[in-house]
C-alpha cells in the first residue's frame, strides 16, 4: 500500500529514480531529432547506442566496490554525475562525438542504477515494506512527464541540445533532495569484507530483468520514430509515444505496489508478461498512431510490474548478508537488456523493418514465463 510513510522512508532513492526518468524521458522523445542530426541509418544509430551498454556493464561490475567509498552521499553524487553527463549528447552532430558522449551516460547511469536499487532493497528488508514498485513508478512517471514536455518543446522549435541541457540542470539542482542523514544508509556499506558466494538467484533474476528491460526500453527508444516514420505522424507527435508508455507504466507500478501484497510476485509476473507481449504485438501491427498509442498503453500496463517485482524477488530470495550484492549482480545483468535493447531493435529494424522488430520483442518477453521456475528453484537452494 502506498502511504506517506513509505514515501518519506524512500525519499532519497525516489528522487534518484525520478531524476533518471527525467533524463531518459527527455532523451527518448528526442530520438528522431538526434538521429536526424547525425544522419545515421537505423543500423548505424543502433551501433552508436552500443557505447552506452559497453561502458555501463563495466561500471556495474565495479560499482559495489566503489559505492561504499562515497558513504552517505552516494545517491546525490550519482544523480549529479548523470545530470552532467546528459548535457553533451544533444549537442553532437557527428556519430563519433555522439558515441563518446553516450559513454559518459553509460558510466554514470550504471553507477546510479546499482546504488539506488541496492538502497531500495535494503530499505525493504530493514523496514518490512514493499518499495520497489513505488521506486520504479517514480522513474516512469518522471519519464512520461519529461517526454510530454519534450514533445511540446520540439513542436515549439527547440533542438536537442537546449532541451537536454535544461533537463540536466533541473536534475542537478534536484540532486540536493537526495541527500540523506544517519548511519548505515549506503546499501553496500554492510557488505564490506563479505566474500560469500552470491549463488544463482541474481543470475536468473538478472536474466529475467534483462528481457523485461530489453523490450521496455526498445519500445521507449523507438516508438517515437515508429509513430512518425512508419505511421506518418507529424513532427513532435512521436514524442507522445514514449510519454504514453511511461505514464501508463507509472500508474501500473503504483497499482503493483498494492497488488503484490495480495497476489504475490509469481502471478503478478506471469500476468504482466502476457499483457506486455500483447501490447508489443499490437504496436507492431498498428495501422495508425492512435492504435500505436493503444499498444503502448497495454505494453506499459503489463511491463510496469515486471522489472521491479523481479528485483524485489531477488532481494527476498538472496541471503540477507548478500542482499545488496545480489541486487547489484542482477542489476548488472538486467541492465544489459536496458541498454542492448535499443541497438538490437535498430539492427532488426534495418533487416526486417520496425514492425517485425517490435513483434520479435513481443515473442522475447514470453520467455519470462519459462524462466520463473528456475529463479524460484535457485532461491530454494540459497
Amino acid at each position: 500500500m502506498i502511504d506517506g510513510r513509505s514515501i518519506a522512508i524512500a525519499r532519497a532513492p525516489l528522487i534518484a529514480f525520478a531524476a533518471m526518468g527525467v533524463l531518459w524521458g527527455t532523451y527518448a522523445a528526442l530520438i528522431p531529432d538526434i538521429k536526424g542530426a547525425l544522419g545515421a541509418s537505423d543500423a548505424v544509430f543502433g551501433r552508436l547506442l552500443l557505447a552506452t551498454p559497453l561502458s555501463a556493464v563495466l561500471t556495474m561490475l565495479v560499482a559495489p566496490r566503489l559505492a561504499p567509498r562515497f558513504g552517505t552521499h552516494v545517491l546525490p553524487l550519482a544523480v549529479l554525475g548523470l545530470a552532467l553527463a546528459y548535457v553533451a549528447p544533444g549537442w553532437q552532430t557527428t556519430p563519433l562525438a555522439f558515441a563518446l558522449a553516450m559513454l559518459g551516460v553509460g558510466v554514470t547511469n550504471a553507477f546510479l542504477d546499482v546504488t539506488m536499487n541496492a538502497r531500495v532493497s535494503t530499505l525493504e528488508a530493514d523496514r518490512g515494506l514493499e518499495l520497489m514498485n513505488l521506486a520504479h513508478a517514480a522513474y516512469s512517471l518522471a519519464y512520461g512527464v519529461a517526454a510530454v514536455l519534450t514533445g511540446l518543446a520540439r513542436g515549439a522549435g527547440w533542438g536537442p541540445g537546449p532541451i537536454l541541457t535544461v533537463a540536466a540542470l533541473t536534475v542537478a539542482i534536484g540532486a540536493i533532495a537526495a541527500i540523506e542523514r544517519g548511519p548505515d544508509i549506503n546499501g553496500f556499506a554492510r557488505e564490506k569484507g563479505n566474500r560469500t558466494a552470491l549463488g544463482l538467484v541474481p543470475v536468473w533474476g538478472g536474466l529475467m530483468v534483462l528481457i523485461a528491460f530489453m523490450a521496455e526500453n526498445a519500445a521507449e527508444n523507438w516508438s517515437a520514430l515508429h509513430i512518425e516514420r512508419t505511421l506518418g505522424a507529424a513532427r513532435g507527435e512521436g514524442s507522445f509515444g514514449p510519454a504514453v508508455l511511461a505514464l501508463t507504466m507509472g500508474a501500473g507500478r503504483l497499482a503493483g505496489q498494492s497488488v503484490i501484497t495480495r497476489l504475490g510476485p509469481k502471478p503478478l509476473i506471469g500476468s504482466g508478461t502476457l499483457v506486455a507481449a500483447g501490447g508489443l504485438a499490437l504496436l507492431s501491427l498498428a495501422p495508425t498512431p492512435g492504435v500505436a498509442y493503444a499498444g503502448l498503453i497495454i505494453t506499459g500496463l503489463g511491463s510496469a510490474v515486471l522489472a521491479p517485482t523481479i528485483f524485489a524477488l531477488v532481494g527476498r530470495l538472496a541471503a540477507p548478508e548478500r542482499r545488496a550484492g545480489a541486487i547489484a549482480r542482477a542489476t548488472a545483468i538486467g541492465y544489459m537488456g536496458f541498454f542492448f535493447g535499443p541497438p538490437a531493435l535498430g539492427l532488426l529494424s534495418e533487416l526486417m523493418g520496425l514492425r517485425a522488430a517490435f513483434m520479435a520483442m513481443a515473442a522475447l518477453v514470453l520467455a519470462l514465463i519459462a524462466l520463473m521456475p528456475r529463479l524460484m528453484a535457485a532461491g530454494s537452494r540459497s
